[in-house]
């Protein structure tokens, strides 16, 4: 295996036996001589083998551990992890033309993403390594899915902690943006470049669906973005008032809303936590109620405040329930347990003075896979709680 090395210090051997595949630069035990982005040996003081990695010179996760297997980590073997990424799809992904093929670690393919709407696919290389196999991949999807365009969302911030820009644009085939895909038997427009994230939010696709069940009567979704749950309920409400803070979000929602003729959904520009506020002193009730915000903590650090806007969020939700309504209520911050998004609703519905009892505890959809030894990979809660 003619690769350069990588020597790592005990605490990255107790990294691997734990089965987590990030390094950090200070569980290494010498400064490496490989080129940034280089896959990697890594081995240890004793020259013992550990696996094959994606070495970064700028990150504070140094190395990305691809595979524990002695057969080197090539074009083909690249090849075969994405094959069996969409292989898996195929069993959990119930006819959606939008998912996550492959979802980085979970997948592992460290910070790799791949979306598929239909017959484009938008990637995103996080780390350097990947950056420095993105035309492989390209190649790769080329060969076995014959796409009509892939597309790169590199226009994030995570990127900088890698030393590279934010670029986002046309790998190969047409120059596409906007593209149709049906998700739950329902219509979304979704804007490949100009959407955030790769477009739309496919780890919530699952949860949409869950929440069919619960939808009645009078609905609010509050952080609708381009209306994922409200178009998605609409057709089990009598109303829907979607709120989003994004004048150009609504925009794509009201397409959205044209494209399924659906007439019930009234959306409204205003910041979330106002709307509440106002709609609860005027006395509006809602017998199902959706909070789907952006993540609150994006740092261990924000935690408590997180904690804290979670707690009102959920309160002025609880207080204008009817009694026997639904709230869907999710969190994507990481470093928010479900445990402690628990706790917070729990003081809320104190606070608000309803009993609440809890009907589904979900996850990210299933094309998001978590691996039991990496934590970082379990970042969606969604709770369904009923207002007795």
């Amino acid at each position: 295996m003619n690769l350069p090395s990588v020597t790592i210090a005990k605490g990255g051997i107790e990294r691997i036996l734990s089965g987590h595949v990030w390094i950090y630069r200070t569980d290494l035990a010498a400064i490496p001589t490989a080129e940034p982005g280089a896959i990697v040996r890594v081995i240890d003081r004793k020259k013992r083998y550990w696996g094959q990695a994606l070495y970064s010179d700028k990150s504070q996760i140094a190395l990305r551990l691809l595979t524990r297997e002695t057969r080197l980590f090539d074009r083909a073997f690249l090849a075969e992890r994405i094959a069996a990424a969409e292989a898996f799809r195929k069993q959990v992904v119930e006819g959606a033309q939008a998912y996550r093929m492959v979802a980085s670690e979970g997948d592992q393919l460290p910070s790799l993403i791949i979306d598929r709407y239909g017959d484009c696919f938008v990637l995103q290389t996080l780390s350097q390594g990947m950056e420095n196999l993105k035309h492989p991949v390209v190649e790769i999807l080329q060969e076995q899915f014959s796409p009509r365009c892939v597309l790169e969302r590199n226009d994030v911030a995570v990127r900088e902690l890698e030393g590279l820009p934010e670029q986002k644009g046309v790998l190969a085939g047409e120059s596409t943006s906007e593209v149709v895909v049906v998700e739950n038997g329902v219509r979304f427009s979704v804007d490949l470049l100009g959407g955030q994230k790769t477009g739309g939010f496919l780890d919530q696709r699952e949860n949409r669906a869950a929440a069919k069940k619960y939808a009645r009567g009078r609905l609010l979704d509050c952080f609708t973005y381009t209306g994922g749950f409200a178009l998605t309920l609409a057709r089990h409400c009598e109303s829907v008032v979607a709120v989003d803070s994004s004048g150009e979000a609504l925009a794509l929602a009201r397409r959205n809303q044209e494209l399924n003729a659906i007439s019930n959904v009234g959306f409204q520009e205003a910041n979330c936590f106002d709307f509440l506020k106002a709609a609860d002193q005027a006395g509006q009730r809602f017998d199902a109620v959706v909070l789907d915000p952006p993540p609150f903590a994006r740092h261990k650090s924000n935690v408590a405040s997180a904690l804290r806007g979670y707690k009102e969020l959920n309160l002025r939700a609880l207080k204008m329930l009817n009694p026997g309504g639904y709230l869907i209520t999710c969190s994507c911050s990481y470093h928010v347990s479900e445990a402690d998004l628990l706790d917070a609703i729990a003081g809320a519905a104190l606070d608000a003075h309803r009993t609440v009892s809890v009907v589904e505890r979900r996850m990210q959809s299933r094309d998001h896979p978590i691996l039991l030894t990496v934590p970082e990979t379990h970042y969606l809660k969604c709770l369904i709680l009923r207002v007795l």
